[in-house]
């Protein structure tokens, strides 16, 4: 406090949760992209599969119903993979936990509508994962003060669609990488056109690989070298 030192956010976002009468200067130093996500390489439009891999108390209750109600009555031969589970869960109380559960069942029960529950997987193999998805969805949360989930797949080239919550709209490069949709059907229209569109997949693809890669954690170190130098 007496000295005003630096205090190191992870990204604009994340520099509002610090109270405008604390002190300190406010730095943003977002995070890094693992490596074995910053090397994909082009390739031709997948199949229709949406992919969400964040925590099921994260929107997914939501993002299941506007899925099996909108979207994928609009594209029947759509699935939407879900890795996410326990794991991706940690909050050891009972009534989130419970809450957790109640949302992974309902996601079991969506066979026919496409929804397909998988574990989570370690980063090799989630790599591949995000090759064969065509899109992302994830409304967002007001807890994600980066989202590393959604920073992974963008450096995959997977275009994403999000809602301006958290940190959301700073993974993504609106209408270039995905879509930051501002209701519920801005969000459903533009999952559609990314699952069923060659063209603007291609084009967001390929922009992702292009501008959503680039930082390495080694970018990150340097970073709080010039900030302790």
């Amino acid at each position: 406090w007496r000295r005003g030192l630096p205090v190191a956010f992870v990204g604009d976002y994340h520099t509002t949760t610090y109270p405008q009468w604390a002190p300190g200067q406010r730095i943003a130093i977002p995070l890094g992209i693992d490596e074995p996500f910053r090397h994909a390489s082009e390739r031709s439009s997948p199949p229709p599969r949406a992919i969400f891999t964040s925590n099921p108390l994260r929107g997914l209750d939501w993002l299941l119903d506007v899925w099996s109600n909108v979207i994928r009555p609009a594209v029947p031969n759509a699935e939407l993979h879900l890795f996410t589970g326990s794991t991706t869960y940690r909050d050891s109380r009972a009534a989130p936990a419970e809450r957790a559960g109640a949302v992974l069942e309902k996601a079991k029960n969506m066979a026919g509508s496409g929804v397909v529950l998988r574990d989570p997987v370690a980063h090799d193999k989630l790599v591949g994962e995000l090759e064969a998805s065509r899109v992302m969805l994830y409304r967002g949360d007001p807890g994600e003060t980066f989202c590393l989930a959604l920073a992974e797949a963008q450096a995959v080239g997977v275009p994403a669609v999000v809602m301006p919550i958290g940190s959301m709209a700073e993974r993504i490069v609106d209408g270039v990488t995905g879509f930051v949709a501002r209701d519920d059907k801005a969000f459903a229209d533009n999952a559609i056109r990314l699952l069923t569109d060659d063209g603007l997949w291609q084009s967001q693809h390929r922009a992702a690989l292009a501008r959503q890669r680039s930082r390495s954690w080694d970018m990150v170190a340097a970073d709080f070298e010039r900030l302790m130098s």
